[in-house]
């Protein structure tokens, strides 16, 4: 299946930034709707941003004006841009494509990657 791997979590105190990568083993460009989730301790996961093929993008609530979703298609990398990072927003933070072709090859399930932990520090 697609290989998705995270990177750029941490710990980083409140008002600060980070910046995740979400690498793909196999060409994304045409693949609509990739998404960063975010599961906090003890609580469900759930969307923070999502981007499509064509650069269009949706977010959560509580992160619209701080975060950041965008993509290289060349690199087949979806990144998520943290700035202004609060307490609450410490969660594992995993990527997220939907079913699809990827180089030639039609993939029916979602798949997700192994989550990178952010912890924002008070």
């Amino acid at each position: 299946q697609v290989q998705l791997v995270e990177s750029g979590g941490g710990l980083v105190q409140a008002g600060g930034s980070l910046r995740l990568s979400c690498a793909a083993s196999e060409n994304t460009f045409n693949i609509d709707s990739m998404g960063w989730y975010r599961q906090p301790p003890g609580k469900q996961r759930d969307l923070v941003a999502a981007i499509g093929s064509g650069g269009s993008t949706n977010y959560a609530n509580s992160v619209k004006g701080r975060f950041t979703i965008s993509r290289d298609n060349a690199k087949n990398i979806v990144y998520l841009q943290m700035n202004s990072l609060k307490p609450e927003d410490t969660a594992v933070y995993y990527c997220r494509t939907p079913p699809g072709w990827y180089s030639g090859r039609y993939y029916p399930y979602e798949m997700w990657g192994q989550g990178t932990q952010v912890t924002v520090s008070s």
